[in-house]
């Protein structure tokens, strides 16, 4: 297949270089009729040439369709033949300056035939100038030379020209040969370049890291797919500076290798925290032309050590929390009993009463962080067993709604199951303090009024539910330190109610993180093992029908008791 193409090519080419040739050829003629007197007989002449033309744009049409290239190389070469042997009479025979055009011809052959099939033309070229000049000699068709050499002279001109079309066709197959040679190596080497080529895209394209390139301006120049991934983005970085891409300057250069760790903040999701490494593009002999880098996402992993570092305090805490607690309150009980026994006396005056009244209202609420200590420290009790994560929802945002409704807070409770039922292993009770507990943190922070958005979703082999609220949201360091305790944000709570939700999603062998930004709302994100296969909801509508009264009556009591236990 790869000859074939090569000879089309070669064909196309020569016709070409063909017309080229009977184009200046053509002229020259004409310019040395007008300039000097010539016995040239003008119409045959410009009658072969046009003839000529018209061959060469028939064998260009016939090689658009014909695939026979090598019947067509020998058609052509056969077909110049005799149209330079007629060109070589009209132009004076044995007088004519355009005998070179033989040889011409035997190049030809040499490049598009065989060996054999060159001497074959240098043969016929030499009969066929062997036929004009002894016809011309013998006056058996008109001769326009000027001239009228003798026999032996027309002989050697005869033989000489037969040794020199000999030797035009040895050398000529020999650089054929060296020509066809060459172009072999160079295929090869194009092909070798080309895998080569193809190696490299897919050792870059497959690197699981990301990869951008850079020119010594900073400018983009290739960006791999794992990079496109990471960064949500295609081509249309290319041509831009990298620095545009970090919220953090990139590591310098000034070294042959640097490492560091930027921010990047996609367009519709949280921050990302990237490894990079950067190298210099060093070519030898070129220099330095840009910049390597390479990178990884370290979002997951910083996630978890932040989860470590608060293990360690949240148990630090437990500690300190089951060391102090009875401590505190064997004497907060004697105070308390004092105090109430005061109150009841008749001789106090009402400033008296008020102060006794701060007095007891501030140790029912250090007794309430006390109690908090306690359950927060000692080793819970869990019950688990097979329960309807869509049922313990519905539960727990019914008895909110009522609540909400009564209060007025102008609070709406929007639901996105996807799923009618959500089994699970797990205990529903504490299952629903979390929920529960998610609920109060999101009414606390709409003081003003907005949307509590739940879903439920599958995630691999996870169920996930969010709890989204349109209130004034934290900052990152906040954010980062919200399941630690003492880190309540709300007037009055005593900020172990999220440690307390953290312990509890342990246990199940969960995860629970918050997404949040300044004014934008915060987004509580909790995922459990599913436990076989969610049934699809099949009508929408239902999501927001209320349960029955039965029901409603049994979830309050459990998630009354829950949102007891996990306030804060």
């Amino acid at each position: 297949m790869q000859s074939t193409f090569d000879e089309r090519n070669w064909l196309g080419w020569l016709v070409k270089i063909r017309v080229i040739i009977l184009t200046f050829l053509f002229g020259i003629e004409l310019a040395v009729v007008r300039l000097a007197e010539s016995p040239l007989p003008l119409r045959a002449f410009v009658t072969t040439m046009l003839l000529w033309y018209a061959l060469s744009l028939f064998f260009i049409l016939l090689l658009s369709f014909w695939q026979e290239q090598r019947v067509q190389a020998v058609l052509q070469v056969v077909t110049d033949l005799v149209m330079v042997s007629v060109v070589v009479h009209l132009t004076g025979g044995w007088d004519s300056s355009l005998n070179f055009l033989y040889p011409l011809v035997i190049i030809v052959a040499c490049i598009l035939l065989p060996k054999v099939w060159a001497y074959l033309t240098s043969a016929l070229a030499f009969i066929l100038y062997g036929c004009v000049l002894d016809l011309n000699y013998y006056a058996i068709i008109p001769s326009f030379a000027t001239t009228h050499p003798e026999l032996k002279a027309l002989e050697a001109i005869i033989f000489v020209n037969l040794f020199a079309y000999l030797a035009v066709a040895y050398l000529a197959c020999l650089l054929a040969a060296k020509l066809r040679q060459v172009d072999v190596q160079l295929k090869d080497a194009s092909g070798a370049l080309e895998s080569l080529q193809a190696l490299h895209e897919n050792i870059i394209q497959c690197m699981s890291g990301g990869l951008i390139t850079t020119d010594i301006a900073g400018r983009i120049t290739l960006v791999n797919l794992a990079a496109k991934e990471m960064l949500g983005c295609g081509d249309e970085v290319i041509g831009k500076s990298v620095n545009q891409l970090f919220l953090d300057p990139l590591p310098s250069v000034a070294s042959e290798r640097a490492h560091g760790e930027v921010r990047f903040q996609p367009a519709n999701a949280f921050r990302k925290t990237f490894r990079v490494i950067v190298s210099t593009l060093n070519v030898p002999g070129r220099g330095i032309l840009g910049c390597v880098y390479t990178f990884d996402d370290l979002t997951a992993i910083r996630r978890l050590e932040r989860e470590v570092r608060m293990q360690d305090r949240l148990a630090a805490v437990g500690r300190l929390a089951a060391a102090i607690a009875h401590e505190i309150r064997n004497p907060l009980t004697s105070i308390a009993g004092s105090v109430s026994m005061l109150s009841g006396a008749s001789e106090m005056t009402d400033e008296q009463r008020q102060l006794l009244q701060i007095v007891t209202r501030e140790s029912e609420r250090l007794n309430n962080i006390i109690t908090d200590f306690l359950a927060y420290s000692r080793g819970k009790q869990f019950r688990f067993d097979k329960v309807d994560l869509v049922m313990l929802l519905e539960d727990t945002l019914t008895l909110l709604e009522h609540r909400l409704v009564a209060e007025n807070t102008g609070i709406r409770i929007q639901r996105n199951l996807k799923f009618k039922q959500a089994p699970a292993l797990a205990d529903g009770d504490k299952i629903k303090q979390v929920f529960w507990n998610f609920c109060q943190n999101a009414v606390r922070a709409m003081k003003n009024g907005g949307t509590l958005t739940v879903s439920l979703e599958d995630i691999g082999e996870d169920w996930q539910i969010n709890f989204a609220d349109t209130g004034h949201g934290m900052s990152a360091q906040q954010t980062e330190k919200i399941f630690e305790p003492f880190q309540s944000g709300f007037e009055g709570g005593t900020g172990l109610g999220l440690a307390i939700v953290y312990q509890i999603v342990q246990a199940h062998e969960g995860k629970v993180w918050a997404r949040s930004r300044l004014d934008e709302g915060t987004t509580f994100v909790l995922r459990l093992r599913r436990l076989g296969v969610g049934i699809p909801q099949p009508d929408p509508g239902s999501e927001n029908k209320l349960l029955t009264a039965g029901t409603l009556a049994a979830g309050s009591q459990s998630v009354l008791g829950a949102g007891r236990r996990a306030h804060g």
